[in-house]
């Protein structure tokens, strides 16, 4: 039934049909292409295996005549061996030395810290006599801020050594201005109290 019903709506309505292909009328496209080595456009060679195929001959051609004198060394030859990637042997220059003696990085430091000594002495002395103290603080936040920011800057100095061991100076300046101002906070505490050792450390 299903055969009958698929038949009617076959003849009523020709395009739902299925499409079968013919293959008996086979016209000109239907002819199977065969190439034709007649012309000359097919693949040609590179020029440069043309010629190292010529330099082959050449060099072959020298050793059938036994010839004794050396080939000259041309400039193509040069330009093949420098495409080839052999390595390039490195050259040394000579140049300063990056880093510091012992004793002068010692004569650096010390320089440096006796100046920042006096400055911790001078603040000290300063906050301990003042009646406002704010004026005093606001100095120290300022002194130790602009020693990071110089000891930076010096830093970031390239291939000067002796620069860069400024730099750590001045960076340490701070601590050494504590370390200078300790014994003169421990003076004034022991003349308060009275009962001190060498008169600047309490116990």
């Amino acid at each position: 039934m299903a055969d009958k019903e698929t038949d009617k709506d076959h003849e009523s309505n020709p395009g739902t049909q299925p499409f079968v292909p013919e293959f008996e009328n086979t016209g000109e496209h239907s002819v199977p292409f065969v190439p034709t080595w007649d012309d000359d456009t097919g693949s040609q060679p590179v020029a440069a295996l043309i010629a190292s195929s010529e330099r082959k001959e050449d060099h072959e051609k020298g050793h059938e005549k036994h010839s004794d004198e050396p080939e000259p060394v041309t400039a193509e030859v040069n330009a093949d061996a420098d495409a080839s990637g052999a390595p390039v042997q490195s050259v040394t220059v000579p140049g300063r030395y990056q880093n510091v003696k012992w004793w002068k990085l010692a004569l650096v430091l010390f320089g440096v810290w006796a100046a920042t000594a006096e400055v911790g002495l001078g603040l000290f002395y300063w906050w301990f006599h003042a009646v406002d103290k704010t004026p005093v603080v606001f100095m120290v936040l300022v002194y130790v801020v602009a020693s990071a920011v110089v000891g930076v800057m010096l830093a970031m100095v390239q291939g000067r050594p002796m620069i860069a061991a400024l730099s750590i100076a001045v960076m340490s300046g701070p601590f050494a201005a504590v370390a200078a101002a300790a014994p003169l906070y421990g003076y004034y505490y022991c003349v308060r109290t009275g009962h001190c050792l060498m008169g600047v450390i309490p116990y």
